[in-house]
């Protein structure tokens, strides 16, 4: 099995793949066992992922063996897979017609209108500045409550979930949205316009904490008793809402309902199908409707979105990072994301500044 592995690894990083090998190693445990658990529907009683912590301290003493979940078959169809993307088909060499050098100017002209119209994102920074890195440090030696938000407070133990190679816990999921919910409350008025150096301001957003999701699969609408979490407020006023969705308490995930764009959106960092997620939410807007507005939702023109260039993860541990900025840039009206695998050790530092603060950066 190590060599169909390294053969993998030697594949996908030909692919474009440019994590190390213990990373995917990981990637690829991972990715088995939420296979496994996709089709055996086990759900764990805790949604903190407590549970999958154990048992990678479990595995940290046999490093160079296999998860009961890898075996040779996913390794051979994971090979396939991979051989068959690298075969597929490549793009066509783009055709230049006559007279190209005056298309060419007028493409170049084209750009740089686009440009001014709407700037480029200038790449993440790497670290944060000197002062915050320092403060950085300090909330991690921090004892007790490290910071409050509304209903919403982090401890020491949460805060340490945000060290590398380490899973998100309800606690800083929840925290961030809160956060967010905060700086979208705060904006006197939300018309989700361009700022400077491209990033949307706060759109009229609202935020359903981790158990939304856990209650609505787990009880539905009416066990859940989910008309009652709506009770101040109207959500087919709102922009979008967010969600974060528990996938059998081992992956997080990003969801969205976008009034805006009359969508139900997607975002997973795993790039796994993840079609429950769209009847469950088509289903909760209908219940929803017929509680506030006495009638259907109308379904007309909506779509389930998935963006098909979704940021992936390259470890078994970032899920919730990548949860959390999604939601961040959706509750801004982004269309896409600016940051990738390589981004996360700065975004983990990102959020503990910002979670201690108590507040959202201003700044990517």
């Amino acid at each position: 099995m190590e060599k169909d592995l390294k053969e993998l690894y030697h594949i996908r990083r030909s692919a474009g793949y440019h994590s190390d090998f213990e990373s995917f190693r990981s990637l690829l445990s991972y990715q088995a066992r939420l296979e496994m658990l996709d089709k055996t529907g086990a759900l764990s009683p805790s949604p903190s992922l407590v549970d999958l912590r154990a048992k990678a301290k479990q595995d940290e003493f046999r490093r160079h063996s296999f998860p009961d979940h890898v075996d040779p078959d996913f390794l051979q169809r994971a090979i396939r897979k991979a051989q068959e993307a690298l075969k597929g088909p490549k793009p066509p060499k783009p055709f230049v017609p006559s007279l190209d050098q005056l298309r060419l100017a007028h493409a170049a002209k084209d750009e740089a209108i686009e440009e001014r119209l709407r700037p480029k994102r200038k790449p993440l920074p790497t670290s944060l500045p000197p002062k915050d890195e320092a403060e950085v440090d300090a909330f991690f030696c921090k004892r007790g409550v490290i910071s409050k938000s509304g209903r919403e407070q982090v401890s020491h133990e949460d805060i340490s979930r945000l060290r590398p190679c380490q899973w998100l816990n309800d606690e800083i999921i929840n925290f961030y949205g809160q956060l967010i919910q905060s700086r979208a409350e705060g904006s006197k008025e939300n018309p989700g316009a361009a700022s400077g150096g491209g990033r949307g301001k706060p759109l009229n957003a609202h935020y359903f904490n981790t158990f939304f999701w856990a209650k609505l699969k787990g009880q539905g609408y009416k066990g859940g008793r989910l008309a009652k979490w709506t009770k101040k407020i109207d959500i087919f006023s709102k922009d979008v809402i967010l969600i974060p969705v528990n996938h059998n308490n081992a992956h997080w995930t990003a969801a969205a309902i976008n009034f805006r764009k009359k969508r139900i959106e997607s975002y997973d960092s795993m790039g796994m199908e993840r079609g429950q997620v769209f009847k469950l939410l088509r289903q909760y807007l209908d219940e929803e409707h017929r509680d506030k507005k006495k009638k259907p939702f109308d379904f007309t023109g909506w779509q389930d979105y998935i963006l098909p260039d979704t940021p992936q993860q390259e470890n078994g541990y970032d899920c919730g990072v990548f949860t959390c900025q999604f939601l961040e840039a959706l509750s801004r009206g982004e269309e896409d994301f600016p940051f990738s695998q390589a981004n996360m050790p700065y975004l983990r530092r990102k959020m503990v500044w910002e979670i201690g603060h108590a507040k959202l950066r201003d700044e990517p």
